[in-house]
């Protein structure tokens, strides 16, 4: 969806606060928060930084982000340069399985943001080739699939402590998803929580499409235990490849007031 149609959405089901946290770009910003004008919809900046551990993947939230920062400018620009150059690889790839679909759909249906494996499986629904969007990462996209590219990425200490000189609050996404991203939650967050919290951890996502009651108790123990804030959202991308629809996941006041206090630095949980 476009930025503008994600705060319309918001608005239709009474959402009062939005984060934009696209994946390795804060392009989007600009265009909802000019959108959320007189919607009652308060967009809050952000973004979502992909980074790398052996195996797999960690993303890593930024809340209030500075726009401006250069440092932040430039390596969001590498790493949306790499998924271009991936994107082209995994289409090679796929060809080469048999599977050929057109680079530049690819790049269609990624409009004006950063290009990643979810539009390729977009083009391969569309082509045919899948019956529905998850068999496309099941069968050839996902890290041990045969069409999968490697590209640059931050490891996650260092996608933390960017986004910290950026002047935003980091957090450890979906923790629960974490090398278990088709499967049930796991406790792999714990292997390297020690050192993103060395490194500025302010938040850990804790209320989350599939998380069990009794996982969003633990993660919010481990928010309490560390002086982090517990987030949470619906990681909306789409009807059609979201775990729930925008809105559905109940996130408590407490949260919202922590981080609105973090952002206005009085930083009442640090």
């Amino acid at each position: 969806m476009t930025p503008s149609e994600l705060v319309a959405l918001a608005s239709s089901v009474d959402l009062a606060v939005l984060a934009i946290t696209d994946h390795d770009t804060i392009d989007g910003l600009a265009e909802a928060m000019a959108a959320a004008d007189g919607t009652g919809v308060e967009v809050w900046t952000g973004v979502e930084i992909s980074a790398d551990v052996p195996t797999t993947e960690v993303h890593i939230l930024g809340y209030f982000v500075d726009r401006a920062d250069s440092e932040l400018m430039d390596v969001l620009g590498r790493l949306r340069e790499g998924r271009i150059d991936r994107a082209r690889g995994i289409v090679k790839r796929l060809a080469e399985l048999g599977v050929r679909i057109s680079y530049e759909r690819v790049l269609e249906l990624a409009a004006t943001g950063a290009v990643g494996r979810p539009h390729i499986a977009q083009a391969m629904l569309e082509a045919g080739y899948v019956s529905e969007f998850r068999e496309a990462f099941d069968r050839y996209l996902g890290r041990n699939g045969p069409a999968y590219v490697e590209r640059y990425k931050l490891s996650p200490v260092e996608a933390v402590e960017l986004i910290r000189r950026a002047g935003g609050l980091a957090v450890l996404a979906h923790p629960g998803y974490i090398g278990a991203e088709t499967g049930p939650v796991s406790a792999r967050y714990t292997e390297f929580l020690p050192e993103l919290l060395e490194a500025g951890l302010g938040g850990i996502e804790a209320y989350y499409p599939g998380f069990a009651p009794e996982f969003v108790r633990e993660i919010v123990a481990v928010a309490e235990q560390h002086s982090l804030i517990a987030t949470g959202g619906t990681d909306f991308h789409s009807f059609a490849t979201s775990r729930a629809m925008l809105g559905e996941i109940d996130v408590p006041s407490s949260t919202i007031e922590a981080m609105r206090a973090w952002r206005d630095g009085r930083q009442l949980r640090r």
